[in-house]
């Protein structure tokens, strides 16, 4: 008994954290969408959807071991693509079949940073990325981590993703996949007479480095962006509760 209720409240806490009003709604029974979609997630585990996000994460994995040695970096190459390929698979197949959840709705988000986070990682081991890129990759997501927290003080609901927000993540992913691969190498401008700004010093460098270098740009802006936005909605809730008298 004492289990089912840790269970139950630990259930309530992501959900409320995760989507307040949809969590409401399914608690008082308002809800009026089917079971399954994105405004009524199921308690289903075993999904289609799900089953392909629990793929990412262990093709992930093995990515991350068989990377580090040559021998087995073929292998480790095929297992990062087909999990960068199916990216954005499992959600579309959750909302075609009507396979929402709440399970989906956790571990996706997650999946795409652990996704992201293992690409910079391995690039960074073989010397094909500059460290710089992967301290902003993994520092601009505990950036946005902190002003999240920050924001929950007044706002309960998360902020929408800009559409910005998912190109950078595609231009990231989609330079990773180019520059483990090694493709489309050309010679860039010379530039500048460093290692650590690749395509830019007149040595041959694989086309997914300017992915990533758009990438980083559009990461920057919006984060700038979202960063505005949650200071527009503190201020907002700090006036409101000021005129109430609170």
């Amino acid at each position: 008994m004492v289990t089912d209720s840790l269970k139950n409240r630990f259930k309530k806490m992501l959900r409320v954290n995760l989507a307040p009003d949809v969590a409401q709604a399914q608690l008082e029974g308002t809800v009026t969408s089917p079971v399954g979609t994105p405004s009524n997630p199921s308690d289903k585990i075993l999904t289609v959807a799900n089953f392909i996000t629990i793929c990412r994460f262990l093709l992930t994995a093995a990515f991350l071991v068989l990377y580090v040695r040559d021998d087995t970096r073929s292998i480790a190459l095929a297992c990062y693509i087909v999990a960068a390929v199916t990216d954005y698979l499992d959600g579309w197949i959750a909302r075609a079949t009507q396979t929402v959840s709440w399970f989906g709705k956790v571990t996706d988000p997650i999946m795409d940073r652990v996704l992201l986070f293992t690409g910079v990682l391995g690039l960074v081991v073989i010397g094909t990325l500059p460290l710089w890129v992967a301290v902003f990759v993994i520092g601009r997501d505990l950036v946005l981590l902190g002003g999240n927290i920050y924001l929950r003080q007044w706002y309960k609901k998360p902020v929408d993703v800009i559409y910005i927000g998912k190109v950078s993540t595609a231009l990231f992913m989609t330079g990773f996949c180019f520059l483990l691969l090694n493709l489309c190498v050309v010679t860039g401008p010379a530039l500048v007479n460093t290692s650590w700004l690749p395509g830019f010093n007149g040595q041959p460098a694989s086309l997914g480095i300017y992915m990533v270098y758009i990438a980083v740009v559009l990461s920057t802006i919006t984060a700038v962006i979202y960063y505005k936005q949650g200071f527009a909605i503190r201020d907002r809730i700090i006036a409101e509760r000021e005129a109430q008298g609170e």
